[in-house]
């Protein structure tokens, strides 16, 4: 059966119909579930604070990638530090391309529990520019800005900035692909080789195939309608040799299918000789994020992929 959070939610449907963010294919209940299928429920819209962190972690705010006030990544750190340079995770919230922000602590504080309390490992929260005020590829340039700054100072954080796991949800993890499809390209930008990337319930992996389906809308409006820039953004078609080890996780409670688009991904990784996992969990959008670091075989599936490339 489908969780509470898969059925209507009022706040979400009134958050998307004021954005202006229907469904192309569907009559109003399913518009209605778009806020949650899109990753723009009204948890991750709305303006974030940060509230009170979990117990063993202290938090540095707003250091500074960039001239604009969304250009800022925040850095959670063990309140007791582990001996030795320690694994760092750089994390890229989701909100539908033009929401969200990087404090939206209803979606941190199992992550920080399990990484950085528990394990000792420093976590870099992303915040980005926004559409329509920038492009998808302005956000793009923004992430890898932002990870190039997290990896200048983890040795100061007590990190090393070598083994470094990427992981974002939602629009998040579709930026997180793009970076991940091809690093080599961002090292101008200071970006280093980083040990892997996860993908949480992306469904803008294929950009191509998913714009020549019944998609949101809203994909109109961020995407545009030239089949180029589809392809521009689309990271299953910029994968490039020597791209990241992915993990991409996916709902299977979808009615936009994004395990499907996972698979396609996967399949064009594997032809170039990419390292590529598929995890389906049977979990809401928003569950897969915000469930992921507490205890049971979801956050172990994740932490065996990390492990399998040298980050304990």
């Amino acid at each position: 059966m489908p969780s509470a959070a898969f059925r209507f939610r009022p706040a979400s449907a009134a958050l998307l119909l004021a954005l202006g963010l229907g469904a192309t294919c569907c009559g109003t209940a399913v518009q209605a579930q778009g806020a949650w299928a899109s990753g723009l429920d009204e948890q991750d819209a709305l303006p974030g604070s940060a509230s009170a962190l979990p117990a063993g972690v202290r938090r540095l705010p707003d250091v500074p990638y960039g001239p604009d006030a969304r250009q800022r990544i925040d850095v959670y750190l063990p309140a007791h530090p582990h001996p030795g340079r320690t694994p760092m995770l750089v994390f890229v919230h989701g909100g539908a391309w033009m929401a969200g922000d990087r404090v939206r602590a209803a979606r941190l504080p199992a992550k920080l529990t399990h990484w950085v309390a528990e394990r000792g490992w420093a976590m870099v929260s992303v915040g980005y520019r926004l559409v329509p005020r920038v492009t998808v590829a302005d956000q793009l340039q923004d992430v890898a800005a932002a990870l190039a700054r997290a990896q200048r100072g983890a040795a100061d954080w007590g990190a090393d900035p070598d083994r470094v796991l990427l992981m974002g949800h939602s629009a998040g993890a579709h930026l997180a692909a793009l970076l991940a499809a091809q690093p080599s390209a961002f090292r101008a930008m200071g970006v280093r080789r980083w040990r892997g990337t996860v993908l949480l319930d992306s469904a803008a992996l294929d950009l191509p195939a998913v714009m020549a389906q019944r998609h949101w809308r809203f994909y109109d409006r961020v995407f545009g309608a030239d089949p180029r820039d589809w392809q521009a953004l689309s990271p299953a078609d910029r994968l490039a040799p020597g791209a990241s080890p992915m993990l991409l996780v996916c709902s299977t409670v979808r009615p936009d299918a994004p395990c499907r688009d996972a698979r396609r991904m996967a399949k064009a990784a594997q032809t170039r000789g990419v390292r590529t996992e598929v995890l389906p969990q049977p979990l809401s959008h928003r569950d897969i994020n915000a469930l992921l670091g507490l205890p049971g075989p979801y956050t172990e599936a994740v932490d065996r992929f990390a492990a399998s490339l040298g980050l304990r």
